[in-house]
């Protein structure tokens, strides 16, 4: 009896349903954020790529905390603005220091928006009638490929993380 019971135990143990946790597509996408591939919505993180229209900002992990940042804005022939340095998200607002600019936009999650008016030490990061004043960006990847990837309006890589 007392086998037969123990048999009947271990097959039902082994006819339960995996947990969410512990399907392959689970554990796949475990495995891709904890590597930095995807991005978690939830986490509220800078890191990836940015972009809106020819705005674009790129964020990488800073050894020191904070992120790697590149800005960029590109209007066309001696049209630009190009600024790389760190930031610091401080809930809702994210302090940025690129060079000598100091900046700090605003945060939702899925957009950041600089303000209207900035620091002459901003308007030097610019050519001809470009402006990073009013930049606006939106989350189109959390990957630190992606990231990485994004080029300045001459070629150049935008994060240097």
């Amino acid at each position: 009896m007392k086998v037969l019971l123990a048999a009947a135990l271990l097959l039902a143990a082994c006819s339960r349903e995996p947990s969410a946790a512990e399907t392959p597509g689970a554990q796949l996408e475990a495995a891709a954020g904890a590597a930095g591939l995807i991005h978690d919505p939830r986490a509220g993180s800078l890191v990836g790529s940015w972009s809106r229209d020819t705005d674009r900002m790129c964020a990488l992990p800073a050894a020191k905390g904070g992120f790697a940042v590149g800005v960029s804005v590109d209007y066309g022939p001696g049209q630009q603005c190009v600024g790389r340095g760190t930031a610091m998200r401080v809930g809702e607002t994210v302090r940025f220091a690129l060079g000598d600019c100091r900046v700090e936009a605003h945060f939702d999650g899925d957009s950041l928006v600089f303000p209207a008016t900035v620091l002459d030490a901003c308007e030097a990061l610019c050519r001809g009638r470009a402006s990073i004043a009013s930049l606006r960006v939106e989350r189109i990847g959390g990957s630190l490929s992606e990231a990485a990837m994004m080029r300045d309006p001459f070629g150049k890589p935008l994060c240097t993380g």
